[in-house]
């Protein structure tokens, strides 16, 4: 990753490589408060040119931005490992106390509330649409683009938070008088429904505070601050491990519902005290109405309905994949829903560790494209794309060998029994297949939105995998229960996936998709491999504590192995790197 924002010096540029007399007076408190990539003043995002056209920048200027996202990805990768082992923890906790039983069952109907808004308003939606904004507002400050000394950026909030908190405080009191309709609808083979709308209405204000937590996230990775969002998750697994361990003798699994709505406001005082110092919130003078909206208009002229609807429907037809998921499980026998959480949850720590490259890199990618820097943007989109399969592949590999020992390791105590971690296990392999899928939606669907205008396709490719998923889980889970609907989770997030590859060359950023889509393919040969050898070698170490620590070695080593017999230049560039690395410190 070191080395995967180098390769031109003309992607973005730090603010603390402009001077300080180049930036507006008014902005550089709030740049003080951690590095933007946004270009100096005046200049695209190769900073001054030459009039020959030829940058300026100097010579140095291009490792600086190497350094900083490498920095960032480093310290987002340390704090998403951190949320990822307390989301194990709370797993843990939760299938301790609860197993797989109606009472599990009913919190992960509940849940389907905050993960379907941790989608539309923290990961996807609203870093989708509000990074671009924010990055436009941050250039016409840089810029000295403001009218009477006003901040663009300030307008740009004032303009959108109260409305936003509104809104979300409405639909927040609605999805608590609607309860019991939306378990009806989520959820209509469960025999009793009661508990689960208890635990609906204790979640519900998560749409609330997971929308103000997706717009403190997007304005701080405009800014180039990565770990406070990075953090939130931390903040959240907390809260529901606190109050599961403290109330579950009390309050049963409601109070794994409540550690969700308390857990969602840590997230919020988790970026607060930065969002506040990069964007002071006081004003010296207020303008009249008039002058402030039509300043607000120039400021977010990217959240605009055009805009808005496309980024929406993308977002809900992708997490209603879970949707369609916890309907067929509802008409299942008890435990269905919790094992396919179960198996889900950790299959899928690869592709969220996979991400976070192509979340850092975001803004980088939208300035590119802002400035018409289409070449540059191809080159990141298309390293990105390569790092993230790599690092997800790699991660199906382990699972595909060692998923029975994973779910022994994790979960197998109190009421998770063996057949639990059976069915479970099986599940968690199935998934694997669709992981790669999983990992190019979320990579893909950022180029197709960085730009700022209005695109129906990435939605369109999104509710064809969709259909595709309802239509093979209709087909396939009368006859393999929970296996067939984890095989139409991967089926319908594949075609997702291929659908936008092959769309986003020709719509968006140039990216040449039979290249990408050849070194995907050795890749995910080399995970095949790797995951057949630790198959094949996993049961000969009885113990699964050792047994999975075996497959931690064994199978990168043949993931890695395999990738160089296939002439993988993913492979061969980390290797690459390494022998540098190694003779650069001897």
């Amino acid at each position: 990753m070191s080395e995967s924002g180098t390769g031109t010096e003309a992607e973005a540029r730090p603010a603390e490589a402009r001077p300080a007399e180049a930036r507006p007076a008014e902005a550089r408190p709030a740049e003080a408060a951690g590095p933007s990539l946004l270009p100096a003043p005046g200049s695209g995002p190769e900073g001054p040119r030459s009039p020959g056209g030829t940058p300026e920048t100097a010579s140095g200027e291009a490792p600086r931005l190497g350094a900083f996202l490498a920095r960032a990805a480093a310290g987002t990768a340390v704090l998403t490992v951190l949320a990822a082992v307390l989301g194990l923890v709370r797993d843990q906790a939760i299938a301790r106390y609860f197993g797989a039983s109606d009472a599990s069952d009913a919190f992960l109907i509940a849940w389907t509330v905050p993960e379907m808004a941790a989608t539309l308003l923290i990961e996807d939606g609203m870093a989708l649409l509000l990074v671009p904004a924010f990055s436009l507002a941050l250039t016409r400050r840089a810029s000295g683009d403001a009218e009477e000394g006003g901040d663009p950026v300030r307008e740009l909030v004032a303009a959108t938070l109260p409305r936003l908190f509104l809104l979300l405080s409405g639909g927040a009191a609605l999805l608590v008088v609607g309860a019991p309709w939306v378990v009806g609808v989520l959820a209509p083979g469960l025999a009793d429904p009661r508990l689960a709308v208890d635990c609906t209405r204790l979640t519900a204000v998560t749409v609330l505070t997971f929308g103000i937590t997706g717009y403190f996230s997007a304005a701080l990775r405009a800014h180039g601050s990565f770990l406070p969002p990075a953090g939130v998750y931390v903040a959240y697994n907390l809260g529901i491990i606190g109050m599961t361990l403290a109330l579950h003798a009390v309050w049963g699994v409601r109070a794994a519902a409540a550690g969700v709505a308390v857990g969602s406001a840590l997230m919020i005082l988790t970026q607060l005290p930065v969002f506040l110092r990069l964007v002071p919130l006081a004003r010296p003078r207020l303008p009249r109405f008039g002058r402030l909206r039509r300043r607000a208009a120039r400021s977010a002229p990217l959240l605009g309905f055009a805009v808005l609807a496309p980024v929406v429907v993308f977002v809900v037809s992708r997490q209603s994949q879970v949707l369609v998921e916890r309907f067929l499980a509802s008409t299942l026998p008890a435990g269905a829903i919790s094992h396919l959480n179960y198996a889900q949850k950790v299959a899928q720590m690869p592709m969220v560790l996979s991400l976070m490259i192509c979340t850092v890199t975001f803004p980088v990618v939208a300035q590119a494209m802002a400035a018409g820097e289409h070449e540059k943007a191809r080159r990141r989109v298309e390293r990105d794309l390569g790092l993230a399969g790599m690092v997800v592949l790699l991660g199906t590999a382990v699972v595909l060998g060692y998923a029975p020992q994973i779910v022994e390791v994790l979960f197998e105590r109190g009421a998770f029994d063996s057949v639990d971690t059976a069915s479970t296990a099986q599940v968690m392999r199935v998934y694997a297949l669709g992981l790669l899928g999983h990992c190019l939606v979320g990579a893909l669907s950022r180029p197709f939105f960085s730009s700022g205008r209005p695109t129906w396709f990435p939605a369109f490719a999104m509710g064809t995998g969709l259909l595709v998923t309802m239509g093979a889980g209709y087909a396939l889970t009368y006859r393999f229960g929970v296996d067939g609907i984890a095989t139409a989770n991967a089926i319908g997030i594949s075609a997702t996936a291929l659908l936008l590859l092959m769309g986003l060359g020709t719509r968006v950023v140039p990216i040449r998709a039979r290249d990408v889509a050849l070194s995907l393919s050795r890749l995910a040969g080399a995970s095949l491999a790797a995951g057949a050898a630790g198959w094949a070698c996993a049961p000969l170490v009885p113990e699964p504590v050792l047994s999975l620590a075996a497959g931690c070695l064994l199978v990168p080593a043949v993931f890695f192995l395999t990738g160089l017999a296939l002439r993988s230049p993913e492979v061969l560039s980390l290797l690459a790197l390494t022998r540098r690395r190694f003779l650069d410190g001897r």
